[in-house]
């Protein structure tokens, strides 16, 4: 809920020192905060602002671990608008300083982004007890000023839900493994050793992202031996692909195989080298925009 004729004090943002505020945070009663994801692939800290909108910390599987805030608004800014985010005190904490964690640009009609090293500052102050808080001015008013704040109001056992997501996250995301070349050994249908281990991600990654919408297993060979035998090779691997995954649980509805035998050679026949890098499967996975 908001809260009219607030006066900012000079300890925390001196530019709007005489300016009346309409100030959105959330009241003791009203501040929940919860965790709606909660997998190996996505992570997802919520806060409802009263009258105002959302705040949502997100964190993604990936080789490293990433951070995005963003303060999801009712009404999106009518124009580029400046904002200062502070950590400040809440009101049953009186005398504690404020401080600016940094400094923002929103874009016209859309919500506020935090970058990723302030989002994990915003979570510290919460930790801490203070309200990171956003001021800027009235897109239709200049005069007029706003502050939006997350109240540290439970919290604290949330945030330890949060983070023990965090540390479960699979350490690849979905840009790791969407285009995933597997290579085998000679004359068969058996991966190499390395190949096996990336099909393991693919597999496991696709266990729990719903989204994904399509599947899409190429299989090729090298010039050695019959062209139609090469063919119904290929054919064999990419159905293999698809079999190891149905096995797993993956729908085979979503699922595509093809078997392009000799055709599309990434490398020369010449050498041993080079026809092993033409006996390869990949695997193309799409998720809609």
């Amino acid at each position: 809920m908001w809260r009219k004729a607030l006066l900012l004090s000079s300890l925390l943002l001196p530019c709007f020192a005489s300016a009346e505020l309409r100030h959105y945070v959330a009241s003791l009663e009203d501040s929940h905060w919860r965790v709606t994801r909660n997998t190996p692939i996505i992570c997802k800290l919520e806060h409802d602002i009263p009258s105002y909108g959302k705040a949502i910390f997100t964190s993604e599987a990936g080789k490293e671990l990433n951070l995005n805030f963003t303060l999801d608004m009712w009404l999106k800014p009518d124009q580029v608008t400046r904002a200062t985010l502070m950590s400040r005190a809440p009101t049953w904490r009186p005398g504690i300083r404020s401080r600016e964690i940094t400094a923002l640009t929103y874009q016209k009609y859309f919500n506020g982004e935090v970058p990723k090293r302030a989002a994990w500052s915003m979570l510290a102050e919460l930790d801490r007890g203070m309200e990171p808080t956003f001021y800027y001015a009235d897109w239709y008013n200049q005069t007029n000023k706003i502050a939006v704040g997350l109240s540290t109001v439970n919290f604290g056992r949330k945030y330890a839900e949060f983070k023990s997501c965090l540390a479960n996250l699979l350490p690849y995301g979905f840009d790791d493994i969407a285009f995933t070349v597997l290579n085998y050994e000679f004359g068969g249908t058996e991966l190499t050793r390395f190949s096996k281990m990336q099909l393991a991600r693919v597999q496991e990654y696709l266990s729990y992202d719903n989204n994904v919408e399509l599947v899409l297993v190429d299989a090729y060979t090298d010039s050695y031996g019959g062209r139609s035998i090469n063919e119904k090779m290929s054919l064999k691997r990419a159905n293999s692909i698809k079999e190891f995954f149905v096995a797993k649980g993956i729908p085979q509805q979503r699922i595509h195989t093809m078997g392009h035998g000799e055709r599309r050679h990434v490398a020369s026949n010449e050498t041993i080298d080079e026809r092993s890098r033409n006996r390869r499967v990949v695997i193309r996975i799409s998720k809609p925009l």
